[in-house]
């Protein structure tokens, strides 16, 4: 406690901070909720950024700041409030984004936004469309930014990329695992093509790039008591890319009947009316601004991001599971083949996906 005290002592706080505690499981960064004492002054979000992901972790507070910046102006023009609807970063005291302590950690505070409600999963078609509208609001106002964004997060989702890792993993065979999973390895291959075709597109700039979130779950969207969506949270992330794959994202993880790592593939299938709330609430922001491409491959997206989870899994098995936390030696391999499962309903209800993007386009325009 009274390391943290010394900590947010380092940043531009109004009032006294009463007490820090733990907010969240932590996965990435070690987050804390900052109180104050007195009922008028605001609390705060107090994270340690996770250096080893984030590597740049100042220019990642940089392209934060363009962004929410950006953000607050266009919440200002709509009339509403830019506190409480756009993200606020705290600088430090010495008017940096962030303060580096004396171990070499990076931390950075945010405002806390008070009188919100968040969810862990989008289990209604209702509340995926809330979901989705909010990706789709973020996305919108930012839009027409212009200012260039450091890429924080080299060759994410970019399938050469990947494919680049993965024949590498597979040429060197650390871990004696490739023989034994044959079968899986030509799930891969026998989509290689297709996927690639889809990223030419991108790299070509047939599908434009765009400011991205890329950590689209559900609960990175705060909402008001009403039920509204107020503003997107977790920035870190942010980068330049196509906006694809942030819708691609939210359909792998939004849609899944079954868990990441299901061990019954029974359980596992993309639930097609989940898949219809999402992309009505995100179309009713986006598709004014989406181009022919960017829609013609809205469906297909979802199928990409999945493909590539899987390759992902698959390849941290046969590479001897140096990236993913593991529980078990198989379970990277459980997870490749619960995501293949879901690839599978997804490459058999494709022509559903594409004709829902299609009529619900259709009412937008």
């Amino acid at each position: 406690m009274e390391k943290l005290k010394g900590i947010s002592s380092r940043f531009q706080l109004q009032g006294t901070v009463e007490s820090i505690k733990p907010l969240g499981e932590g996965f990435i960064n070690d987050t804390f909720t900052i109180r104050t004492t007195e009922p008028e002054m605001p609390d705060y979000i107090l994270q340690r950024k996770n250096k080893n992901i984030f590597t740049n972790v100042p220019a990642m507070m940089e392209n934060i700041r363009q962004v929410t910046e950006h953000l607050k102006k266009k919440v200002v023009a709509a009339g509403g409030d830019p506190m409480r609807e756009a993200l606020t970063v705290i600088p430090a005291a010495d008017g940096k984004l962030y303060h580096r302590d004396e171990s070499g950690e990076y931390w950075a505070v945010c405002l806390f936004i008070k009188d919100t409600v968040d969810y862990q999963k989008a289990d209604t078609p209702e509340l995926a469309y809330q979901g989705g509208k909010g990706i789709g609001k973020f996305q919108s106002m930012l839009s027409d930014f212009t200012e260039p964004l450091t890429d924080i997060l080299p060759g994410f989702h970019n399938i050469r990329f990947r494919f680049k890792q993965w024949d590498e993993v597979l040429a060197k065979d650390p871990a004696g695992r490739k023989a034994s999973v044959a079968e899986e390895i030509g799930w891969i291959e026998s989509r290689r093509e297709e996927m690639l075709r889809f990223w030419e597109l991108v790299e070509n700039g047939t599908i434009p790039t765009r400011v991205t979130h890329n950590d689209t779950k559900i609960n990175n969207i705060l909402f008001d008591k009403q039920g509204n969506v107020l503003c997107v949270i977790d920035l870190d992330t942010v980068l330049s890319s196509t906006c694809l794959n942030d819708y691609g994202d939210a359909m792998r993880s939004y849609t899944n009947t079954g868990l990441e790592d299901d061990e019954n593939l029974d359980n596992v299938s993309m639930n097609l009316a989940i898949f219809r709330g999402y992309t009505q609430g995100y179309l009713s922001e986006t598709a004014q601004f989406l181009n022919e491409k960017e829609i013609e491959y809205l469906a297909f997206s979802a199928k990409y991001i999945t493909y590539e989870q899987v390759l992902r899994f698959l390849m941290d098995y046969i590479d001897g599971d140096h990236y993913y936390k593991v529980k078990s030696e198989r379970h990277n391999l459980t997870r490749a083949r619960a995501q293949y499962k879901l690839l599978t309903s997804m490459e058999a209800q494709y022509e559903q996906m594409r004709a829902i993007v299609k009529e619900e386009v259709a009412k937008q325009k």
